[in-house]
């Protein structure tokens, strides 16, 4: 089993119901485990025009599955919570699934790189994968997610209110 990290995202409809229905999905995915889920984080929305707020969260599986067969699957969750992938990039989203690590694989094609390429930048991504996975390796970045959380600001996010 590989220990796989995976981003949550979502600032359409009720951002925080799809997360927790993504969690539920992550959890049911064959030759998967769902080990750990962070708390859900308000941040502000990235990208040129005005949006809603992201209600964020991160999740680490233990899994059986390739890289490959996990992306597909995570395309397949975003589908079934309503996400069409367009070209504008940064667009507001119903539901985005970011596989951020797998293991301590490198990876970079076209359309899978892992570690995901802006981990180390994005205090959205790092702070909730920090509460769950602190003291672990980022391939390529000679430092732990503990360790990147702590070179970004997050002064911008928050709790989510409500229900965790």
């Amino acid at each position: 089993m590989i220990l796989a990290c995976i981003g949550l995202g979502a600032n359409l409809g009720r951002p925080d119901v799809q997360l927790q229905s993504a969690f539920d999905a992550l959890g049911a995915l064959a030759h998967t485990r769902l080990k750990s889920r962070s708390r859900l984080w308000r941040t502000p929305a990235w990208g040129p025009q005005p949006q809603p707020d992201y209600c964020n969260a991160a999740a680490c599986v233990e899994t059986a599955l390739t890289p490959r067969a996990i992306l597909a699957a995570l395309l397949g969750i975003e589908r079934a919570h309503g996400r069409v992938r367009g070209s504008e990039r940064y667009a507001p989203r119903t539901l985005d699934l970011d596989l951020l690590l797998y293991g301590d694989a490198w990876i970079d094609e076209a359309d899978l790189q892992v570690p995901h390429p802006r981990l180390a930048e994005r205090a959205f991504v790092l702070l909730p994968l920090a509460e769950i996975a602190p003291q672990v390796r980022v391939p390529g970045a000679n430092a732990s997610v503990g360790e990147l959380l702590a070179r970004v600001d997050t002064s911008a996010c928050q709790p989510w209110p409500g229900r965790v």
